[in-house]
């Protein structure tokens, strides 16, 4: 086939900071690369053009979803494509580096990329002899190349260095060659701010700091600074992806749960999520539930902050979509998903409830304040004397919590989710910002103090 720019489909995953990718074949098939188990957008953009899914690739063992490619070879007998290092315990077609596979016109060529993870593999995608485009996954990506520390403190940095090699041998494409990273702006695996998500060879040989690097030393000095925290869960979805997500064999639904069976389920070590907007649960909401507003990234912080192994309950609000819940909560590996509860069906049945108050940058006053922001965020402007404690630390660290303070993050979300936490642990007096450090300056006036 003669290969063009519509021919391949970006599905971006605006909440994880993740890209998938649908390349049609040119004869009703198509390939998808880094494929999460949320394959919503993926069937439509396949479905707009007729298009059965042949081949699933994987550039690496997934840390922060669960691979779609699994359900694919259910759905659609689609072949598996995977690094022969990773280990599967599923069947796949086992890559080494420089193993090609026909698509039917297209070629696909495995190239050992390790990094990221020890068995990562980009795909080369070649017309013939034409070198189209790389799936780079979590090597070289937009500004920068992935992180290396999700295998322990102790690898981090002899992962880096294999790093540094894989993204020199990356740079030695032609510059024309396209790249379709997996990880992109908003990911927690390392990826720069930015609205790009794909660029080139040349472009990235041009702009991109770690390319520029003078040597080795330098460069790993240079990714290991620009490493912040990631989200819990990380730690377990590498294994299940190496064994397999189970098989969907239909999307179960969110039961409606009556009061009493949300108190049964609380009673056995369940967990309450609150998915209401942060005004709704500042006004009302169930004592010892935890706030994540249902957004994009939902379901990031649902796998930093909740243990995968209890049952769900969630609080909604009406006309929240509850398929939207599900599967942010399914594409992270969390299964025990035990209903929903709209509150004012709580507050019919008598139950009790607790209120945050919600406050404007000028009501802070002389309040202490807590930014629960990510450190780069703190360190780059925050309220002067704000205390700092990164959200994904704070339910080991609410001790540290000034008492009584204003708890702030960009917007408001994050503070409320943070603030429902502390509220669980006993802090008592607390009020949440209404947006974020910007406010406050342009309130009062006064510059954002910058650093730790």
């Amino acid at each position: 086939m003669e290969f063009a720019d519509e021919h391949l489909m970006p599905l971006v995953d605006e909440g994880l900071g993740n890209s998938a990718y649908l390349v049609d074949l040119g004869d009703g098939r198509a390939l998808a690369v880094d494929a999460s188990r949320d394959l919503r957008t993926l069937r439509a953009a396949a479905a707009r053009r007729g298009l059965t899914v042949a081949f699933a690739a994987d550039t690496h063992l997934h840390a922060d979803f669960l691979s779609g490619a699994v359900q694919l070879a259910a759905d659609d007998n689609a072949t598996v494509l995977a690094s022969a290092a990773g280990d599967r315990a599923f069947p796949h077609t086992p890559l080494a580096d420089g193993d090609e596979t026909d698509l039917g016109g297209l070629t696909l060529r495995a190239l050992a990329t390790p990094g990221h993870t020890d068995e990562h593999l980009s795909f080369l995608l070649l017309d013939g002899a034409r070198e189209l485009g790389v799936f780079t996954g979590g090597s070289l990506i937009v500004g920068s190349a992935a992180r290396t520390d999700l295998l322990g403190a102790e690898r981090t940095e002899e992962l880096a260095r294999a790093q540094y090699r894989s993204l020199k041998r990356l740079a030695e494409l032609p510059d024309a060659v396209a790249v379709w990273p997996t990880h992109g702006a908003g990911s927690f695996c390392s990826a720069p701010p930015g609205a790009e998500r794909t660029t080139t060879i040349g472009a990235q040989k041009r702009a991109n700091p770690l390319l520029a690097a003078p040597d080795e030393d330098a460069f790993v000095r240079t990714l290991l600074d620009g490493l912040g925290s990631y989200p819990a869960y990380f730690g377990r979805l590498g294994e299940i992806n190496r064994r397999g997500p189970g098989v969907l064999r239909a999307v179960p639904g969110l039961a409606a749960l009556s009061a009493s069976e949300v108190r049964a389920v609380a009673g056995r070590g369940g967990q309450i999520v609150d998915v209401r907007p942060v005004a709704d649960f500042a006004a009302g909401h169930i004592p010892g539930a935890i706030s994540i507003r249902l957004r994009d990234q939902f379901a990031t912080w649902l796998g930093w902050l909740l243990p995968d192994d209890v049952p769900i309950v969630f609080v909604t609000a009406p006309g929240q979509d509850l398929s939207e819940i599900t599967w942010q909560a399914l594409k992270i590996g969390y299964e025990r998903l035990a209903g929903h509860l709209e509150m004012d069906a709580w507050t019919a049945d008598g139950g009790d409830r607790q209120i945050i108050a919600l406050v404007t940058a000028g009501q802070i006053a002389d309040r202490p304040v807590l930014d629960i922001r990510q450190r780069s965020e703190h360190i780059a402007g925050h309220i002067p004397g704000a205390a700092g404690i990164e959200l994904g630390e704070l339910s080991t660290r609410t001790g540290e919590a000034p008492g009584g303070a204003v708890v702030a993050c960009g917007h408001g979300e994050r503070a409320m989710t943070a603030a429902s936490l502390l509220y669980r642990a006993g802090h008592r007096g607390l009020a949440v910002l209404d947006g974020g450090p910007a406010d406050w300056a342009e309130a009062t006036g006064r510059p954002l103090q910058e650093g730790a």
